[in-house]
């Protein structure tokens, strides 16, 4: 049977073996010992409605870790909502069914989780909007600056908001920075022994702070080139200068970082730059708000 596009945009798929290990530990930590709350409740079965609150149009992500969450404590849990869809509050997102005490486990950890993960395709997704509103046709990127635990969740909003996680970790690119070509003496230098190590299958990064930099790293075989807070006439005017220079000599991409916000996206969303990374899509996100709200009986 044929696979469905919706199939085949489940970035549930992606998920490493491990990421299950990672929930546990969360509701490990929630409930260490004793857990009072849910002696005074008991296991009557109960359903539970996930409800989007909040003041604003969001994006709903992060339903694997969710339904996770209620899985490791017995629940289960019917979506209402498609990953990535969009929705204004307040909306009845999913329902979750199971034993009340069971039930009252999982909410603190899946809600703080949902909130978070769902903030960051929000706020990924308006970047990226607004970008295409300057007429930016690169590619529009996070950054590492993720939180330490937690990247796994904070990288796949990113997805699902419809960016570029950028790279994950220091082993799945090799970027130079300022701290490494100072320690070895010179960009050149330090390119030359990355190259060593890294192989032909690691893309090699540079980030630079001048026209001349940019121009050494290029020389030196760098694959992308992060030109590293410079802004306004004079980053495009780099770019243009090299890609000029070196047209039909290098294949390389710019990528323009630092300082990219909401309010000043437009003067880097130039399509002299290839890649546009701002950490504004997970660093101090509003989190979206969400709610379980645990149903009376009808009878």
């Amino acid at each position: 049977m044929a696979s469905s596009q919706e199939e085949y945009d489940n970035f549930a798929y992606l998920l490493p073996p491990s990421w299950k290990t990672q929930v546990t530990a969360w509701l490990q930590e929630d409930t260490p010992s004793f857990d009072y709350g849910g002696f005074v409740v008991g296991e009557a079965p109960r359903e539970a409605f996930l409800l989007g609150k909040g003041k604003q149009t969001a994006v709903l992500a992060g339903a694997p870790f969710f339904t996770e969450v209620f899985t490791q404590v017995g629940c289960e849990v019917e979506w209402h909502l498609r990953e990535g869809e969009t929705f204004e509050p307040v909306k009845h997102v999913a329902t979750v069914r199971g034993k009340a005490r069971h039930i009252l486990l999982g909410e603190r950890v899946a809600l703080n989780m949902l909130a978070r993960c769902s903030g960051i395709a929000t706020q990924s997704k308006k970047i990226k909007d607004l970008a295409r509103g300057c007429g930016y046709q690169g590619v529009v990127a996070g950054t590492r600056k993720t939180t330490p635990g937690f990247r796994l969740v904070e990288k796949y909003g990113m997805l699902v908001g419809g960016i570029d996680p950028h790279r994950h970790d220091l082993s799945s690119m090799i970027m130079l920075k300022d701290n490494h070509i100072w320690s070895s003496g010179s960009i050149t230098n330090a390119i030359a022994q990355a190259r060593k190590v890294g192989g032909f299958s690691l893309l090699l990064e540079v980030e630079v702070g001048s026209e001349a930099e940019a121009d050494e790293a290029i020389a030196a075989g760098a694959d992308i080139i992060m030109l590293d807070n410079i802004e306004g006439a004079e980053l495009a005017g780099v770019a243009r200068r090299l890609k000029d220079k070196w047209q039909g000599k290098r294949t390389f991409l710019f990528e323009s970082s630092g300082n990219i916000t909401e309010a000043n996206l437009h003067e880097r969303a130039i399509n002299e730059i290839d890649i546009l990374s701002t950490s504004a899509v997970h660093q101090s996100v509003q989190h979206i708000d969400f709610s379980l709200k645990i149903q009376k009986p009808k009878n």
